[in-house]
């Protein structure tokens, strides 16, 4: 068996941007939960058997404790941030798994549940659906791979190092050195993304580079300023490194079965009508990422009753 595991949070900020907009009989915002949900019983339709959907039920985690300036849900469009919930409860009542995380995040759930899927040997490889780069530390070999589900990449242990110049390993090292805007926290000045990945080809974690720069014996731009740097900065390395790194501890499942899909539950027809009621208002943003149709949830190409298993 295959298992699919999706960024929920993506997957909605994606489709929040990429449709126009619907509202309900209630006024909400819905487009991009319609967006969402038929795009993951599209995975279904195409075959995938066992699905889980990670979402940040809270967009602040335990990380803002550990640094002020980590992403918080201020400057998120009311409109985007109030679908997250309608997203979880649409999503259980079409019998898919979801984990809406709330001390931790959405990555975390994700990397936890590559590790616990990964240890099924009935699992022949578990397919991550996100194109975050901190997920790109769960890759492991051809077993566990990351999927960009909208270019359609896809990405094991061989294609990370091609990708960053690092393993994957190394991942959450070179983001504490290049920083990660889209989380919040800056990385070190002067590090880019040839410098740190050229230092950590050959060290691969932060403790084991030299702190002179005489040793690396690398290819790289003022290594004197980048060594002088790193040993002034290496709390907030370590720091950074901390933020990047996803926790794997979390009890997800037990059983690699429980993701299987099994059909919807009683509540999903009043939903998904409900959604599909919804009227659709031309909305206009600077921040589309792309055009795309919308597709009504209860269209003949994903009518769950043609699913059913």
């Amino acid at each position: 068996m295959n298992v699919y595991l999706v960024d929920g949070t993506y997957e909605l900020f994606r489709h929040y941007y990429a449709l126009p907009s619907a509202r309900d009989e209630d006024g909400r915002e819905v487009a991009a939960v319609r967006g969402v949900l038929a795009s993951v019983l599209g995975m279904i339709k195409g075959g995938a058997t066992h699905i889980a959907v990670a979402t940040d039920h809270v967009i602040e985690s335990f990380r803002n404790g550990l640094w002020p300036g980590y992403k918080t849900s201020e400057g998120i469009e009311p409109d985007l941030l109030a679908q997250f919930p309608l997203l979880e409860d649409v999503l259980l009542a079409a019998g898919i798994v979801v984990w809406p995380m709330v001390e931790f995040e959405a990555d975390d759930a994700l990397a936890a549940a590559a590790v616990a899927a990964a240890q099924d040997v009935r699992v022949e490889r578990v397919i991550i659906c996100t194109p975050d780069k901190d997920l790109a530390q769960c890759v492991s070999g051809t077993r566990i791979v990351q999927l960009n589900r909208r270019t359609r990449v896809t990405l094991d242990e061989d294609g990370v190092f091609q990708k960053f110049g690092v393993s994957p390993s190394s991942i959450p090292d070179y983001l504490s050195l290049v920083g990660d805007a889209a989380d919040g926290y800056p990385g070190l000045p002067g590090w880019g993304a040839k410098s740190s990945a050229a230092v950590l080809a050959k060290f691969l974690h932060l403790e084991a580079i030299p702190v002179d720069y005489r040793e690396w014996r690398v290819n790289v731009t003022n290594a004197f300023s980048l060594a002088d740097t790193l040993s002034r900065e290496r709390d907030h390395a370590l720091l950074f490194r901390r933020l990047a790194t996803l926790r794997t501890d979390i009890p997800l499942f037990d059983d690699a079965d429980k993701l299987r899909w099994k059909g919807p539950t009683a509540a999903f027809d009043a939903l998904a009508a409900r959604l599909d009621a919804a009227v659709t208002e031309n909305r206009v943003s600077a921040r589309s990422i792309r055009k795309a149709a919308d597709s009504p949830i209860r269209s003949a190409a994903i009518k769950l009753n043609t699913l059913r298993p």
